[in-house]
This record gives C-alpha cells, sequence and structure tokens, in this order.
C-alpha cells in the first residue's frame, strides 16, 4: 500500500536571483541563506507529500528544495505511496476543506481505518531514515496521519496546509474534525492565508506562509517570441509556421526540446498563429470550474468577440492522487458537445504531456505566454499559483476574488477579480473588457509582474521558513 519514494533534487545556485530581486531584498536573502546553514548544519529537512507530478504543491517542492540545496542546506524530498481507496478518501478530505461535497462519502472509522493503515506502512520507511535532529515537514492531508508517529524520533514536525476555505462550513469542519487529532501535536502548522486557519487548533502553533513561484523554472522562464510559438506548434496546440525552435532550458541548466504532442478533446481545428486566446491551464478538478469556464466564454464573450478558448490541464493518467481527474474531463468535454457549432470550433480541450514534468512546464509557460487573457475561474482555491504565474508573464489574469487568489490580485490593478465566481455573466464580461481594452490589459499586465516580484518569488518563501524552523528549533530547546 505504501513505499516511500526519494524524488532526486540537484541543487539550484541562490545567486541567480541578483538579477531578479531589488538590492534590499537581495541582501535579506543572502543573510537568510548564512542563518540557514548555521541552524540547519548537519540536520536534514524531508519535505514529505504524495506526489512528485502534477499540481501547485510538487511545482513548489521541486525548486524551493533544489534552492535549499543550493545554498547549503540537506534538504529532501519523500513522496508516500497509497492504494485507490486512500486517494479517494483523501480526495474526499481535499474537497471539504475546500467546503466541497465531493463524491459525498463518509468520513467514519472505516475511512479512518483505511487512512492509518496506509501511513502506517510508509512510516516504516520513514522511521528508518528520520532521526531526532532533522525538521519534517508534511503536506497537506494526505500526510496529517504520519504526525504522532514521527514524533516518536524526536524529530521537528510541521505540518503545511497548502488548502482552506475563507467561511468554513460544515463540510469544511467534517474534514477539520477528521484530521485535527493527527495534527494538534506537530511542532508547528503552516497555512496559506489567517482566513484558512482552522477552530480548535492552539493559536501558537500557527504561522501564515504564502506559497511561491519559481522564476527561473520551465513553467516561468523568459521565453522569445519565435520560442513560444514553436513550442506551442511542436505541441499542436496552435498550428502555424515559425523560425523559431521549441527550446527551453531544464532546471539543470541544459537545453532541451518540446517533442511531444499535447491532446485535443474537442475534435476540432487548433487554433492559428494570430488568433486570440484566453486560457485556463488547471488540473481536471470540479473546483477549478471548467465546465462554468466553457459555458461562461460561450454565453459572454464568442459572440462578441472572435477569440478562441483553450482550457488546458495535465494527462489525467499521469496525476496519481486524484482519481477524479477523467471524470471532470469528460464533464467538460461534454459541455463543450453541448455549445453552438459555430462556438464549438472556438472552443478547445487540451490535456497536456507529462511524460516529461519539465517539458509540460514548458509547454504551459508558451501557452500562458500567447494568452492575451489568463482566467482562473475557481469556486475554491487554497492559493492558485497559475495566477502568479500568469501575473508573472505580465499577463492580465481575470479570476475569482475567494482564497489565496485574492491576496495577490488588486481588482484592476494586478488583475480582475470576480466576486461571485458562479456569475458566468460577470466572468464573462471581464474576459471581454481586457479583450477589447488593450491599453487596459497592458497596464494591469505590467503591475501583476511587479507584484509578483515583490512578493510571491521563492526567496521569500524560504526566509519564511528559516525563521519558522528558527523559533520552533528554540523552543524545543
Amino acid at each position: 500500500m505504501g513505499r516511500v519514494e526519494n524524488v532526486p533534487i540537484a541543487p539550484l545556485p541562490t545567486e541567480r536571483f541578483e538579477d531578479v530581486l531589488d538590492p534590499d531584498r537581495y541582501r535579506g536573502f543572502l543573510a537568510a541563506v548564512e542563518v540557514a546553514r548555521a541552524l540547519l548544519k548537519d540536520r536534514v529537512v524531508y519535505n514529505v507529500n504524495s506526489t512528485a507530478h502534477g499540481g501547485g504543491v510538487a511545482e513548489m517542492l521541486r525548486s524551493l528544495i533544489a534552492y535549499a540545496r543550493g545554498a547549503g542546506v540537506d534538504a529532501r524530498w519523500l513522496v508516500i505511496g497509497g492504494d485507490a481507496d486512500f486517494f479517494r478518501i483523501t480526495k474526499r478530505i481535499h474537497n471539504r476543506l475546500h467546503g466541497a461535497r465531493g463524491d459525498g462519502g463518509e468520513l467514519g472509522d472505516s475511512e479512518r481505518a483505511t487512512y492509518e493503515a496506509v501511513l502506517q506502512a510508509n512510516a516504516e520507511d520513514l522511521l528508518d531514515v528520520v532521526t531526532e535532529r532533522d525538521v519534517v515537514i508534511l503536506h497537506d492531508p494526505q500526510t496529517a496521519g504520519l504526525t504522532d508517529i514521527l514524533k516518536q524520533t524526536g524529530a521537528l514536525i510541521i505540518w503545511r496546509c497548502h488548502v482552506g476555505i475563507d467561511m468554513p462550513n460544515q463540510l469544511a469542519r467534517d474534514a477539520w474534525r477528521f484530521l485535527i487529532p493527527y495534527v494538534k501535536g506537530t511542532d508547528g502548522i503552516v497555512f496559506s492565508r489567517e482566513a484558512f486557519e482552522w477552530e480548535g487548533l492552539d493559536p501558537a502553533l500557527l504561522t501564515v506562509i504564502h506559497p511561491s513561484i519559481d522564476a527561473f523554472s520551465p513553467k516561468n522562464q523568459e521565453l522569445e517570441p519565435d520560442t513560444v510559438d514553436s513550442i506551442l506548434n511542436a505541441s499542436g496546440l496552435v498550428a502555424g509556421t515559425t523560425d523559431g525552435s521549441p527550446e527551453f532550458v531544464r532546471i539543470d541548466g541544459s537545453r532541451a526540446t518540446v517533442a511531444r504532442a499535447a491532446e485535443y478533446h474537442d475534435g476540432g481545428a487548433p487554433p492559428r498563429a494570430g488568433q486570440r486566446l484566453v486560457v485556463q491551464v488547471s488540473r481536471w478538478d470540479r473546483l477549478k470550474d471548467p465546465v462554468g469556464v466553457i459555458e461562461g466564454f460561450a454565453r459572454v464573450v464568442a459572440p462578441a468577440n472572435d477569440a478562441h478558448l483553450i482550457v488546458a490541464g495535465p494527462s489525467v493518467a499521469a496525476v496519481s492522487d486524484d482519481p477524479e481527474g477523467a471524470e471532470v474531463l469528460e464533464e467538460s468535454r461534454q459541455a463543450w458537445q453541448a455549445l453552438p457549432e459555430d462556438t464549438k470550433a472556438r472552443v478547445h480541450l487540451a490535456t497536456l504531456p507529462m511524460e516529461d514534468g519539465e517539458e509540460n512546464a514548458a509547454i504551459v509557460n508558451a501557452l500562458q505566454r500567447r494568452a492575451d487573457v489568463i482566467v482562473q475561474k475557481s469556486l475554491a482555491e487554497g492559493f492558485g499559483l497559475t495566477v502568479a504565474e500568469g501575473m508573472w508573464k505580465g499577463r492580465p489574469v481575470v479570476a475569482s476574488r475567494i482564497g489565496g487568489i485574492q491576496d495577490q490580485i488588486s481588482h484592476k490593478e494586478t488583475g480582475v477579480l470576480i466576486d461571485d465566481p458562479s456569475d458566468l455573466e460577470a466572468y464573462g464580461r471581464a474576459v471581454l473588457e481586457l479583450l477589447q481594452d488593450r491599453a487596459l490589459a497592458e497596464r494591469i499586465g505590467v503591475a501583476a509582474r511587479e507584484r509578483v516580484r515583490d512578493v510571491f518569488l521563492g526567496p521569500r518563501h524560504l526566509m519564511q521558513y528559516v525563521d519558522l524552523i528558527g523559533k520552533l528549533s528554540a523552543a524545543d530547546h
């Protein structure tokens, strides 16, 4: 049911941020690096989650661990295993933490027994490597049940919850009740925003750390316009001719070429070079509301503008901890099928190849850079890294005023917020305004990039972790 896998991560130099951060922030980052080296000397920092592929948590871990290693910290990434029943239960918890019913199943004694049995099997591997000097950061509901077991080692245990809801309902509280027995004994608990903090937890345990993106990863690195066109052409997402090469730079600095194709599920021809694009890139998850994105575009945008919509997500077979992906993709395809014939040709559903995670990231990067408007019309959202990604690329983003999205976007300054995510008319009007007012779209895009530079890049994230580990280490001794 569970064998822990090590994800090898090569170190990345922290010095590369000198050209991205302003001088004061860069000097502060270098000072934090020195603190980290002293604080974590002869200690291992283990990050534990449930998948190395797909989703924002895996992306953040890949870059943050690499920079920590580049700073001289022995940071490692371990991934737990589980069976279909385990991931069905943890997806149920995930949905309820967002206030959504999900599959409507129970979180009772039977589910708890299944959950604990899988984590106990994983714990046997973890107990072989974790020592009393180490730090273990457990990520999200899939790992919460490991806390008490790992506390036996004497290590510093932090649980990091990346999801939440601003106004909890009974469903969210049901998930809290399931998880609180596991996490209340940790040394620290990290949430993405203060509104997500749970009732029933000791406030002294709680810390807020916003997520971040990596400016140099294949998903966010700078790409020339010809390269963007070439990557989209090579992946089959946009048709046309180009003089560029579909190359990107891997995390280790080597160059690679996009060779795998995306798969369209709408049966039509892809958009062509020069046609305007509205894009949402997310996991195939009902909380990302791909059906609403399609229907709002068809109802409001398509009749008034000639833009195309691309709703893209990972190949559903490649995301092991999300059993609902294929169902949501099929629901999206059925929504497309119900559109008027003249609209169908301008709405596209794409699954992106996942065999090579960095190639996938480069395709997403090109698609976001090619977009005239980026959408994140989620019904619930822990943070929404795709918002920061789009903002970093200087694109105007239309997104729901929920969760961490509202920490990133100031309305009509660094993006456009929809007050009610279910209001398809408001969503459509916001997209249409940005398509029609290019000066507004450009002004918002410029401000958005600066917002990400100031607040949502990796160095700030790492500095907060160093500060937290320092405080908890001092309290533990």
